[in-house]
């Protein structure tokens, strides 16, 4: 996987728990800032930092299109991918 590269990400606290959704040019750096708390709001609030889905993108304006879709319908989603909820962090390195 390219380190910086245009993705769609979901977060999860948990299966079935908490979800956020978020668009980077550096994924693996953006999950990274998650898992040890660097970025304050929603995410440090609520624990949200297990990377349950991600897809990677061409370019920027086409990755916040499709992170505008996800958002609704993203728990679905998941469950369709990775329906035991896994955090895909390591596999993305």
């Amino acid at each position: 996987m390219t380190k910086k590269q245009p993705a769609v990400y979901i977060l999860a606290s948990k299966r079935n728990g908490t979800l956020y959704t978020g668009v980077t040019a550096d994924l693996l750096g953006r999950v990274w800032q998650h898992k040890n708390d660097a970025i304050e709001g929603f995410t440090k609030k609520y624990s949200v930092n297990k990377l349950v889905y991600f897809e990677q993108h061409e370019t920027m304006p086409s990755a916040i299109e499709r992170e505008k879709q996800i958002k609704k319908w993203k728990q679905e989603l998941i469950e369709e991918q990775n329906p035991t909820w896994k955090d895909l962090y390591e596999e993305a390195i």
